[in-house]
């Protein structure tokens, strides 16, 4: 019997893990894609290529365990609240382990990413592009920048390993017993904590870039794809409206120094303006020529009804997606034990959209990991158009842009990292708008009913009544993911989270009025631009629109 219920434990989990590796080969594609899309074709490098296509796949990974997480431990029961035969204490704690040992594999690769190998590799190139020297010097210098980061991660990890620990109660302990003790702890917890501490750090960076990049993207993408481009035949009369009278400009102040007087230092200034600008518009002229007359073009003027549909789809998903995540915090601030407990709440009092959506949904497999799903690769590819649209910054500073084909190898890391960030950010975003669904999943639990009638006639009868899971719940009855576990092992973090959801909110109906008020984009947005800080391509782009 018991080796019946391991060969059905194991069935279930190879389901789980078989749709994973689905995902695992469909990620691994689409970050090929997404790299090779965007790099520069002059400036591609193999090794930055095959660290920005592993970071992205890394990110997209890890966000697709989450709805894995969630599957397996709802599928270890019955709708009617019963274990299923297969599920029992072993087999649970089994699935269990594995998905926890699944985020502690992809966490610290995460870890090794965002502190060593995406540091060095940004650093070499970096050296490379500013220096002739020998590829050795500049292994050396990128070493020795990646040591700062390697210092930071050091430190992480030794404040999680040690601070949250408890120290002896003993009064007359000796200050070497606290030492021995501290260290007798972290090798019984296999220095978990610290990788939790880390990881948790790191997700609070990428609350930022959430807020920053994230939340633009959100009201920045359906509203671009509902309001189309410029058409490329209108833009390019109008530009060559701009080369005549930037000609003429450029004459008139030339035609002072005819009788061969030098030009004032003023009309010098404004000469080379002129001609910068001169060399702008003729480059978006070429631009503009070939776009006119790409088929590409014409077939994304046939699309147009279906981008408007999609971006129609888009923003009511931001728009339930806020509303469910203002109610969620709005519920912490007024049902909450407050910022000492990090907010957490345990059940929900009010209710938002998505948290009545999901138990609908969990009536029909697989509806509800569906939607799930859904919601995390929104959320990532509009942090892409965020990051696409703003470019990265550093403060006020805009280091790089983001662009089909011209995209530089340190761009594309900057791009991939951030994306790692955010991606740790987002497994907090979904608990905060269906907590009981993260917690539990579509997991319910047998409860005592007493009756005092059968049939008209006294008499008392128990029955038991399945009941949604939550806080209440025996702990022996429903399993907890491993997600919410990881969400809320240090209360200071989820106090920061719970601010960040309000900023998130804020950014997005700032971005939301913003967008509604800038007019249509331009054919070539962000192509041709005169402050480039990146070395620019000058051959045309066929993907536009």
């Amino acid at each position: 019997m018991p080796e019946v219920k391991m060969a059905a434990a194991s069935s279930e989990l190879l389901t789980g893990w078989c749709l994973f590796g689905l995902s695992l080969l469909a990620i691994l594609a689409f970050s090929w894609v997404y790299v090779r899309k965007y790099q520069s074709r002059r400036e591609s490098e193999v090794i930055s290529t095959i660290t920005a296509i592993f970071a992205l796949a890394i990110a997209l990974i890890t966000s697709a365990l989450l709805p894995v997480d969630i599957f397996l431990v709802s599928y270890m029961k019955n709708q009617n609240g019963t274990f299923k035969e297969w599920a029992d204490t072993n087999v649970t704690r089994q699935i269990e382990d594995t998905v926890l040992y699944g985020y502690y594999t992809l966490y610290s690769i995460i870890l090794f990413s965002v502190f060593l190998w995406i540091p060095f590799v940004y650093f070499y190139y970096e050296e490379k592009d500013e220096d002739d020297t020998s590829t050795c010097s500049h292994v050396q210098t990128a070493l020795k920048y990646t040591l700062g980061f390697l210092m930071v991660c050091a430190v992480l990890l030794l404040i999680g390993a040690f601070i949250p620990l408890d120290v002896p109660q003993k009064r007359n302990s000796t200050e070497w017993e606290k030492v021995k003790y501290l260290f007798e702890e972290l090798g019984s917890s296999h220095g978990l904590a610290a990788l939790s501490f880390s990881i948790s750090s790191l997700t609070l960076i990428g609350m930022l870039a959430a807020v920053t990049y994230t939340a633009y993207g959100m009201s920045a993408l359906p509203l671009n794809l509902i309001k189309g481009t410029r058409s490329p035949t209108y833009e390019r009369l109008e530009n060559t409206e701009d080369i005549e009278d930037v000609e003429q400009h450029i004459l008139r102040i030339k035609s002072k120094c005819k009788d061969g007087r030098p030009l004032p230092t003023r009309d010098r200034r404004n000469l080379q303006q002129l001609e910068e600008r001169l060399r702008t518009l003729r480059r978006r002229e070429r631009h503009l020529e070939f776009i006119e007359k790409s088929c590409w073009t014409k077939f994304c003027g046939a699309m147009r009804p279906l981008k408007i549909i999609w971006g129609v789809f888009f923003i009511l998903v931001a728009l339930l997606f806020t509303i469910s995540l203002f109610l969620s915090n709005l519920d912490k601030a007024l049902h909450s034990a407050g910022i000492n407990s990090g907010f957490i709440i345990l059940g929900t009092n009010l209710t938002n959209p998505l948290n009545m959506l999901l138990p609908v949904l969990q009536t029909v497999f697989p509806l509800d990991y569906i939607l799930i799903t859904t919601i995390i690769m929104y959320f990532i590819f509009t942090s892409m158009a965020g990051i696409r649209n703003m470019g990265i910054w550093f403060f006020w500073i805009r280091l790089y842009k983001i662009r089909r084909g011209k995209t530089r190898p340190q761009a594309l890391l900057f791009l991939c990292m951030i994306l790692l960030l955010i991606v740790l950010h987002t497994s907090y975003m979904i608990y905060s708008l269906a907590p009981q669904y993260v917690m539990y999943g579509s997991q319910k639990y047998l409860v005592q009913h007493n009756m005092t009638l059968v049939d008209g006639q006294p008499g008392n009868v128990t029955t038991y009544v399945p009941k949604v899971c939550d806080a209440d719940a025996p702990e022996d009855q429903c399993t907890v993911t491993r997600t919410y576990l990881f969400l809320h092992k240090f209360w200071f973090f989820s106090a920061a989270y719970y601010f960040g959801n309000w900023a998130f909110i804020a950014v997005f109906l700032i971005g939301l009025i913003v967008s509604c008020c800038k007019g249509k984009k331009s054919v070539i947005e962000g192509e041709v631009d005169e402050d480039d800080s990146d070395i620019s391509d000058d051959e045309p782009c066929v993907y536009y629109g």
